[in-house]
């Protein structure tokens, strides 16, 4: 099997036609038209359309945009990426309402859109209380206060991607 470098072209049955943007010891990341980044393992079946022969000691675009993405996060307020489960892709919400006549249809992504803010704000809000000059107990009260919203949350965690991005609540005793 020969390795594909980044730049090489190819069609693959289920995500359609794409470009390798970079490629790791198991996989390739590849940006399709239809489908977005997607990961695929090395040994997967894809037409190759056009091959760029694999470059040593390269540094890939995801590599340098990892790099900005956590210098950007370290020096400003700016939260990492959040991705919502492939599964929900495309998806809406549909609320409907006991007579039948006010239903409202939501985009799943506009839906998550909201959650992940309000999740990212309750992290802020941590933060500022740790920092707070409130004496330590009433920042343990606080503290429990926010579990117990994260517990109230988890619900939603269906809707992510990663299971790192998921809300965490108090846990059983």
């Amino acid at each position: 099997m020969k390795l594909l470098g980044i730049g090489s072209r190819i069609k693959h049955a289920e995500y359609g036609t794409g470009v390798v943007t970079n490629v790791s010891a198991r996989h390739y990341w590849v940006t399709f038209i239809e489908k977005g980044i997607e990961t695929i393992d090395l040994t997967e079946e894809f037409e190759v359309i056009e091959a760029v022969e694999a470059e040593v000691d390269t540094v890939s675009f995801y590599e340098v945009e990892k790099m900005l993405k956590n210098l950007l996060q370290k020096y400003t307020d700016i939260s990492p990426a959040t991705s919502l489960a492939d599964k929900w892709k495309g998806g809406r919400i549909l609320l409907e309402s006991g007579n039948d006549t006010q239903n409202k249809e939501i985009p799943i992504d506009t839906f998550f859109h909201k959650i992940v803010m309000v999740r990212d704000r309750i992290r802020v809000m941590e933060q500022k209380i740790n920092s707070s000059n409130l004496d330590e107990l009433e920042k343990v009260e606080l503290q429990q206060y926010i579990t117990r919203i994260y517990g109230s949350l988890t619900t939603f965690n269906v809707l992510f991607k990663l299971k790192e991005d998921y809300f965490i609540g108090e846990k059983s005793k």
